[in-house]
């Protein structure tokens, strides 16, 4: 009888070191879905001469052979976006949301004007309001929506669980976020930041990312793509040295985000969940990560809505967010546009930085401080404040228009277009902190290297 009871516990414990097997639909999904999602986001190819990941090519393709078409639908986007928190009786919940109303109102009103070629000849020249239009809006409000379907493929069938636990030692020691995050922030540097953000409040949504888990990866590692990267590389004639500038610059992004998630104004933030919900913690895994993490893909990829219905919730998520950031991208662009070029408060502004600049021994000390200043109204107008600077200084001022990450003519509005609660002091905060930290990390490096 005792052999018996032996025979029979020894099995129980062969049954459960035997791994579940898993419905075939679920691996199909889990391989199909992730490697199309990996594709479209993450491996450049060649077409018409242009390298670059599939997405951003299927988005210049309807761009190109719909360009008149889509010239109205952005124009439709935005003052939808313009009507959306008055019909949502959200634009006087507090004073940042009726300023917020009150440009995106102002910026759809300058869509028109700009779209039927009427109004004041500053906001008609070529680099005011037709700039701004054309280069800004009109890519985000293409990307946002398309990319939303093949981010349905992406993060909706495992991969996203694949990834986090095999990352796990590396994410939650340095940065402070789960393993999952790592898709964000890949998706961010390769894709948009737009689509890292939308990859991240759907995330947190789910009660799968805390509050400042979801906080650190907005402010942390959603960052302009590397194509726009190449973007400010050519404006700042930095292409000679490109693969210096963009590795100098990911692992100071990086490093300044793990620096910041251990000071104000980041450590002071909720770890709560969304709506108070329990929250769909990750689990700590110390052996068999590979086998943990397929056993979490599959479980995944098994309860997974079918893929039209997360197509459809991705889409609508990603119209609304578009509704969100396309008008204020243009109010908040045209307005700090407008200040650099005729005003001289930007020059004033830049003496917070000013005491930095010269205690770091730069060469041109009060050019970096603007630059730092303007790129809190937009990423892409401290290189043209620094473009016929020395070559230190272009590429501080490159590596500090990528790495300070927040600024108002996209990303703040970005965020404060998701569920993530962060107030703007906060992220003006934060943005002070990081630009801070850029500067002080890669001067050095910067005159060292160069």
């Amino acid at each position: 009888m005792k052999k018996a009871e032996t025979t029979h516990l020894d099995f129980d414990n062969v049954l459960e070191k035997v791994p579940h097997i898993y419905p075939k639909s679920a691996v199909y999904k889990f391989f199909g879905f992730s490697l199309f999602g990996i594709f479209m986001f993450f491996i450049s190819i060649t077409l018409n001469g242009k390298k670059t990941i599939p997405l951003d090519h299927l988005v210049t393709f309807i761009r190109t052979q719909f360009s008149s078409v889509i010239v109205y639908y952005i124009l439709i986007i935005v003052i939808a976006g313009a009507i959306y928190p008055l019909y949502q009786k959200t634009w006087n919940k507090s004073i940042v949301e009726m300023v917020i109303s009150a440009l995106k109102i102002i910026g759809a009103i300058a869509s028109v004007l700009v779209v039927f070629n009427i109004g004041p000849s500053w906001l008609l020249a070529e680099d005011m309001g037709p700039y701004w239009y054309k280069s800004l809006l009109t890519p985000i409000g293409v990307l946002v929506p398309i990319g939303a379907i093949f981010l349905a493929m992406l993060v909706g069938y495992g991969l996203l669980e694949f990834i986090g636990i095999l990352v796990q030692p590396i994410m939650r020691p340095i940065w402070k976020t789960p393993g999952r995050s790592a898709i964000d922030a890949v998706a961010s540097f390769v894709g948009s930041y737009s689509i890292g953000l939308l990859i991240t409040n759907r995330i947190y949504k789910e009660g799968k990312y805390t509050t400042k888990e979801a906080v650190i990866i907005a402010t942390g590692f959603s960052t302009v793509s590397v194509t726009f990267m190449i973007v400010v590389a050519k404006t700042l004639d930095l292409m000679d040295i490109w693969n210096l500038y963009f590795w100098v610059t990911f692992l100071v992004t990086f490093l300044v985000t793990a620096i910041s998630v251990r000071i104000w104004p980041i450590r002071n933030i909720s770890n709560d969940y969304y709506n108070n919900m329990d929250g769909d913690k990750e689990k700590i895994v110390k052996e068999n990560r590979l086998q943990h993490a397929w056993k979490e893909a599959m479980q995944t990829a098994e309860k997974a809505p079918n893929l039209w219905q997360s197509i459809k919730e991705n889409v609508k998520d990603g119209l609304v967010m578009a509704m969100g950031i396309l008008p204020t991208i243009m109010s908040i662009g045209l307005i700090g546009l407008w200040l650099v070029n005729h005003t001289p408060i930007f020059d004033y502004a830049a003496y917070l930085f000013v005491p930095l600049t010269y205690v770091l021994q730069m060469a041109e000390p009060l050019i970096v401080a603007k630059a730092a200043v303007v790129n809190l109204i937009d990423m892409f107008l401290p290189s043209l404040v620094a473009v016929e600077s020395a070559i230190e200084t272009r590429f501080i001022v490159g590596t500090l228009s990528i790495s300070a990450i927040l600024f108002f003519s996209a990303l703040i509005p970005c965020i404060l277009s998701t569920e993530i609660p962060i107030s703007l002091g906060k992220m003006i905060g934060i943005w002070f902190v990081r630009s801070i930290l850029t500067l002080i990390i890669v001067t050095p490096i910067a005159y060292l290297l160069l």
